[in-house]
């Protein structure tokens, strides 16, 4: 299959270059400034027209002011003035009863500037009883001038049982539920991408739509805190404009930082601060993260991934806390409670996702979806061993509350009942309802992945079908991310539950989850986004924290002769193409789905990290400056950015962001690229001191490279803050990352995990060197056989990986005397 089919056989593949297509169009107010400068009279006609917002909120018994605005070509001034009629009619509100009914002309006259307003009112009434929303249309009318938009103006819902905020969650979802009708409800359980809904979000209102996502790249034209916090209350006022009122739920998938936003602060993708093995630290960097995502009017993030990776193969590797249940549940755990804090309602709090439920690291190589090796394939375990090793995590996850989980695109094929039945997570009923649901009490909702349900066998040209829809709501999905097939999909599930397909008995369990979701997140007292914490992102203080997980994630490997700390007086030679590149640095998932190399956003590089740090810096990207004068060699390579599908080993490679110009980026390998060798060789070959960074989502093997290099580092994607990874080199910090995956020996036989019969890693998990410190004393039994077993050219012999590896696992497990006995017997040997 050639790369254009490989894009084409992924869900958000298939949708990216619509989505590219639509990136300049946003929800925007049609008021404009005024021009700054004086422009030529425009004439009547075309070139003139006037309109107001489309949607005009008031409380009962106010008065509504609608903006009435001209626009003028060029923006000129109009040279003869421009007359609007308007008069108040039809709607859902009763003239007199709720409404005063109202008529005039609005005047623009000869002269007026392009962007000038006039006004008019409409007086409401007060009413004695509780009511749901009602509307009075404003017709618009003008000889003069072209009329754009009619605006709609909605007398607010009030005094309602399920807008009263004092009573539990649980009786306002139980209103709210019994006066919905089934098209309302279904409305509740879609979720539509924002550059599908953009350039009509009329069908926001016209749906009821319960939810928005941005995928990755999918931006408003305007890309800053305030364009997305403009964008998603427009998005909002139509949710806003409908009956019952009911706010959307927008989501984005800040899952190493709000990585769609410009300027945004990025922190290392998951297998670094697994590395950091500091859970404090990670609920701390996901609460800034949840801040600057909240700030942009956003509410919701698909994250934390609790992938238990098993194959570093998987282009998804880096979205891994690491190999070992124990490590993902206890940073899984703590970037829950990073992301949501103690009270959902709060402007520093987002709702969390617990993915890919489940096992969507533990699939076989060779099983996956389409042209990819491992992405969305099969996982082919007992029952006995998902419980072990993949669900763990999600365990802890529940009992951290976590508000939403998305299922796996890969499927389930038990071997306790033999191969060759396998099971699309988003039809599992058995995980989705029994497991999660009934057996562990999950009271949030499921949100299906990107046209997750398309793959639902058998699979069809005109996805979602009613046979699909049908599985994966009996299975316990509660709603739907379909990015462009929205309107279909809710079409059909209105049919089947007619037709007795679903009961809507099960729609009003998904329904009850998901308003559950939004009371708990105040949208219902405050639906509009609170900008006040916008001034924080990308500030100097959220970037201090990236920059700490940043130090706390690097993992000394080898430190020949204290090669390292460096000496800020020593001159430093770097040479590498991630040295430079907060692109590269950052991996997927920032700017665009895929991510790309360059200036992808605002950051530091790992070269200006060491250029702040050091006073004599030469930088040479292929090495090929001179290395004359230079007292160490600072090697920066590694890997470019991928994600899911297109970053596993053997897949499909990319070519579809603007920045690939069309051309397929490298073929992704477990070894280093053979540019990356010829700088590592050069370097260390000329310069007596040789200090190699490996910058990538998974790791590189460098077996044969090993014997010459003096200090290796494992520096994984370390995002916008490259100064940290200075701050570690230059011992501004110590070292004292771990490792969060075993780091394989070959290539060619890359899976190697803790606990595996003859596990012979190149270096183990949980191995980490330090540059000074003291710790526990199990972290210095380990530190001592660490010195004592590591060999510079061979690395780490299997004994001693096993007792580093297995007392890491005790340790992970809370058994701190069997990990401490463990090493006490490797030393003693």
């Amino acid at each position: 299959m050639s790369a254009i089919a490989g894009m084409e056989q992924h869900p958000r593949a298939r949708t990216l270059l619509a989505f590219l297509a639509a990136a300049a169009l946003a929800v925007t107010p049609l008021l404009l400034s005024a021009p700054t400068t004086q422009a030529a009279p425009a004439g009547p006609g075309a070139d003139v027209v006037v309109g107001a917002r489309p949607v005009v909120l008031v409380e009962d018994g106010d008065t509504a002011a609608v903006t009435v605005t001209v626009q003028v070509a060029d923006n000129a001034v109009l040279a003869e003035p421009v007359r609007v009629r308007w008069r108040t009619g039809s709607g859902t509100a009763t003239v007199d009863a709720d409404y005063v009914a109202g008529s005039g002309t609005l005047t623009f006259a000869a002269g007026t500037p392009s962007g000038a307003e006039r006004t008019l009112t409409v007086q409401t009434r007060n009413s004695t009883a509780g009511e749901t929303a009602e509307t009075v249309r404003v017709a618009l009318e003008s000889g003069d001038a072209v009329v754009s938009t009619e605006p709609t103006v909605v007398v607010r819902a009030h005094d309602l049982p399920y807008l009263d905020e004092r009573l539990p969650t649980e009786e306002r979802v139980a209103d709210l539920v019994g006066r919905m009708t089934l098209r309302e409800k279904a409305g509740q359980m879609t979720q539509a991408e924002r550059a599908n809904v953009a350039g009509d979000p009329a069908v926001v209102t016209e749906l009821g739509l319960g939810s928005v996502l941005s995928g990755g790249g999918s931006t408003p034209a305007d890309n800053t805190p305030a364009g997305w916090a403009d964008a998603i209350d427009g998005f909002q006022t139509r949710a806003l404009a409908t009956r019952l009122q009911i706010p959307l739920l927008y989501g984005v998938d800040s899952v190493h930082g709000h990585g769609n936003l410009a300027g945004a602060t990025i922190l290392p993708h998951n297998i670094g601060l697994g590395a950091t093995r500091d859970p404090g630290l990670v609920a701390r960097a996901e609460r800034m993260v949840a801040t600057e995502t909240r700030a942009t009017g956003i509410p919701w993030t698909f994250a934390p991934c609790l992938c238990v990776v098993r194959d570093d193969r998987w282009g998804r590797t880096y979205e891994s806390f690491g190999e070992h249940p124990a490590l993902a549940s206890v940073l899984g755990t703590a970037a829950v409670r990073g992301f949501q804090g103690k009270h959902l309602d709060s402007n520093r709090s987002v709702l969390a996702t617990a993915k890919h439920f489940v096992a969507d690291g533990d699939t076989a190589y060779g099983t996956g979806e389409g042209e990819y090796p491992v992405d969305q394939g099969v996982t082919q375990q007992s029952r006995a061993h998902v419980e072990a090793v993949d669900l763990p995590p999600y365990v802890a996850a529940l009992g951290a509350g976590v508000g939403s989980v998305m299922p796996s695109y890969s499927s389930m094929d038990w071997t306790d009942d033999g191969l060759g039945n396998p099971v699309k997570m988003h039809a599992h009923d058995e995980l989705l309802t029994g497991w999660l649901k009934d057996e562990h009490g999950f009271d949030g909702f499921v949100i299906s992945d990107y046209q997750g349900i398309h793959q639902i066998p058998p699979l069809a040209d005109d996805s979602p079908t009613t046979g699909q829809i049908v599985t994966a709501v009996n299975a316990g999905v509660d709603m739907f991310m379909e990015p462009s097939q929205f309107e279909r999909f809710h079409t059909r599930l209105v049919a089947a539950v007619h037709d007795g397909e679903v009961a809507e008995e099960r729609i009003d369990d998904a329904v009850s989850r998901i308003l559950a979701a939004k009371f708990e997140l105040g949208l219902f007292e405050e639906p509009f986004a609170d900008r006040s914490h916008a001034g924080k992102i990308g500030s100097d203080q959220h970037r201090a924290i990236a920059r700490k997980a940043v130090a706390a994630s690097q993992v000394l490997l080898k430190n020949d002769d204290a090669a390292l700390p460096l000496d800020s007086d020593a001159s430093v030679y770097v040479a590498g193409r991630n040295a430079d590149d907060v692109g590269n640095q950052a991996g997927g998932w920032t700017g665009t789905w895929q991510g790309w190399s360059g200036e992808v956003t605002a950051g530091t590089t790992i070269l200006e990290g060491i250029q702040a740090a050091a006073g004599d810096v030469t930088f040479s990207e292929d090495a090929s400056a001179s290395t004359a004068g230079a007292d160490v060699g600072v090697v920066v390579v590694g890997e470019t950015p991928y994600a899911e599908g297109y970053g596993d080993v053997g897949g499909p490679e990319w070519a579809w962001d603007p920045a690939d110009g069309g051309v397929p980026r490298e073929e992704k390998s477990m070894a280093l690229q053979p540019g990356d060798v010829e700088v590592v060789e050069r370097v260390c070959a000329e310069i007596e001191t040789c200090v190699v960074l490996v910058v990538s989502g998974r790791p590189q093997v460098v077996t044969e490279q090993l014997g010459s290099i003096d200090a290796l580092v494992a520096s994984w994607l370390p995002g916008t803050e490259g100064a940290g990874v200075a701050d570690v080199l230059f011992g501004e910090r110590r070292f004292t990352g771990r490792l969060p995956v075993s780091w394989p020996r070959s290539a060619e036989d890359p899976v190697v995990n803790v606990g595996d019969a003859g596990y012979d890693p190149l270096f183990p998990f949980g191995w980490g060197l330090s540059t000074g410190g003291r710790g526990s004393h199990v972290d210095q039994h380990r530190l001592a056989l660490q010195d004592e077993v590591l060999d510079p050219v061979e690395g780490v012999p299997p004994a001693a990986s096993r007792a580093i590896a297995t007392s890491d696992e005790a340790m992970l497990e809370g058994r701190t005397r069997r990990a401490h006995d463990i090493l006490t017997a490797a030393l003693t040997r």
